[in-house]
């Protein structure tokens, strides 16, 4: 084959220390049609990618790519003979009868070329599939040689091959970015999750010991979970505890706060988005049941979820698919859910706030956790155990609880329960480097900051106290007419995250406008 023919075994030689030379990435395109000019003579060499029926031209070179041509794209249903050369994977090259009484060149109305020049079509295929089209043009009249058809068609071949190797290259790289967010997210969730089963089994309180006994019985099931409680009383550390239990401790335990986002973010967040969902959403995105998937999610605040949510919600809970925002196909999840809140859900469901089908969804198998003065035996415990994670966590320390203080922990009311019991030992690290803790001082803050005892939900008390944070609420909107966020909004008059604001308002039925008038 080389001795008979010379000039293509030399052309072939050509052809690939040209193809071995060639850069990876953004730069292969140009490099690629800037190399293949030594063995295929061109004015016009361009790389055009088969979009929905169109070619589009994404990469132009010769004295003749200009700005027209490299935002030049054809429709395959005005040029039969190029669809032809696409579908058939062979090279087409164009003669004078094409130009005269066919349908013409790509390039008609773009390039005043003549009558008869040099034109030729290659196909890029790939995977059994068209990908696009390789272009030759030359402003002579004539045709191309036949040893330069074949040349053209095999760099077109090697072209191919490294467009899809550069994509999938490409794909990989977006893929590991996701992953690497992921894990990212993934990590930060489970900062404090371990032994939160030892911690929950090691409580004095019979309450609580009645709880984790029932937690336990219900872990290795797949059955859906809902824990109430006051704010504070450990309801994630629980939900923590009945995944490490479960046949899912190896996988996923991830958590959402449903009154933390506004609705419109809510359900990304919940179910993913598709690229362009919405403003902003410039990539796909994976929501937390799919980061879930095979693992644990719980749903905290599951009360202030939206009703739109809510029946997405159900529709996972009874089928086990969903669709991300912006798109019609059908994910399927396995995915264990946990469910807290310290709202009634019997009375939002009788008020209309809460779907009764998925409140029986959800309450399949009811947890409560009693709140921190009502298990006062614990005290202790939760106490040295979170000096103990602290000075393991902080390198500080040790810390050490005397019995006088011991003794004022008994003493306080704990209106903020185990959350409130951390913020007080945490300050009083803070002024301790080590040894002792004297708690007199951060628990008569505590105690001046807390005011009288919380009183229960539903009480003629409780009811003035609501009445008074609406009025509160109102007055704060209308000195800052009705401006929520930054300097001078409703936020900062009350000394609220703003994100706390919004789901009082919306516990409390505010409009943004209602306070302002």
């Amino acid at each position: 084959m080389a001795e008979s023919h010379p000039d293509l075994a030399s052309a072939l030689q050509t052809l690939a220390q040209v193809a071995g030379r060639l850069p990876q990435g953004p730069d292969f395109l140009p490099a690629a049609l800037d190399a293949l000019a030594a063995v295929v003579p061109y004015d016009l060499a361009a790389v055009l990618r088969l979009d929905r029926g169109r070619l589009r031209v994404v990469c132009a070179r010769g004295p003749l790519a200009d700005e027209r041509v490299r935002t030049h794209s054809i429709a395959l249903a005005r040029f039969p003979s190029v669809r032809e050369a696409l579908d058939s994977g062979l090279t087409r090259v164009m003669l004078e009868a094409d130009h005269r009484d066919g349908d013409g060149d790509p390039y008609d109305g773009v390039l005043d070329l003549p009558h008869g020049h040099s034109c030729m079509v290659v196909p890029l295929q790939g995977g059994g599939r068209p990908l696009g089209a390789l272009t030759f043009d030359r402003a002579t009249c004539g045709t191309f040689e036949p040893l330069t058809i074949t040349l053209a068609t095999l760099y077109g071949q090697l072209i191919a091959l490294a467009w899809m190797a550069s994509e999938h290259q490409a794909r990989l790289e977006r893929q590991r970015d996701q992953l690497e967010a992921e894990n990212r997210f993934l990590r930060t969730e489970v900062v404090g999750a371990e032994d939160a089963g030892s911690l929950i089994e090691r409580t004095h309180s019979p309450a609580m010991q009645r709880a984790a006994r029932l937690a336990r019985q219900v872990a290795p099931t797949d059955s859906a979970v809902l824990i109430t409680g006051e704010t504070g009383t450990g309801k994630e550390v629980l939900a923590r505890a009945i995944h490490e239990w479960s046949r899912r401790a190896d996988k996923p335990f991830l958590k959402l706060n449903c009154a933390a986002l506004p609705e419109h973010l809510l359900e990304s967040e919940l179910f993913g988005h598709t690229k362009g969902a919405f403003s902003g959403a410039v990539q796909p995105r994976p929501g937390r049941f799919q980061m879930a998937h095979g693992g644990t999610l719980l749903l905290d605040e599951i009360g202030d979820l939206p009703l739109a949510a809510q029946a997405k919600l159900l529709r996972v809970l009874q089928e086990g698919t969903f669709e991300p925002v912006g798109s019609d196909r059908s994910v399927a999840v396995d995915v264990r859910i946990l469910a807290a809140t310290n709202l009634n859900l019997e009375q939002a469901v009788s008020e209309g706030r809460f779907r009764t089908d998925l409140y029986y969804r959800l309450n399949v198998f009811p947890l409560h956790l009693p709140a921190l003065r009502d298990r006062r035996e614990d005290l202790r415990l939760l106490a040295e155990d979170f000096l103990y994670r602290r000075a393991q966590r902080t390198g500080l320390g040790p810390w050490r609880l005397s019995e006088r203080g011991a003794g004022r922990l008994q003493a306080h009311p704990w209106t903020g329960n185990v959350r409130e019991l951390i913020n007080v030992l945490e300050r009083a690290t803070i002024l301790a480097p080590e040894g002792e803790l004297d708690l007199d001082d951060v628990l008569s803050e505590a105690r001046a900051q807390a005011g009288p005892g919380r009183p229960e939900p539903g009480s003629a008390l409780h009811g003035g106290l609501r009445a008074i944070e609406r009025q509160a609420i109102l007055q704060a909107l209308e000195a800052s007419r009705g401006k929520l966020y930054g300097t001078g909004g409703a936020a900062e008059r009350l000394g609220l995250k703003p994100t706390t604001l919004q789901s009082r308002m919306k516990k409390l039925g505010i409009t943004r406008m209602q306070g302002y008038r």
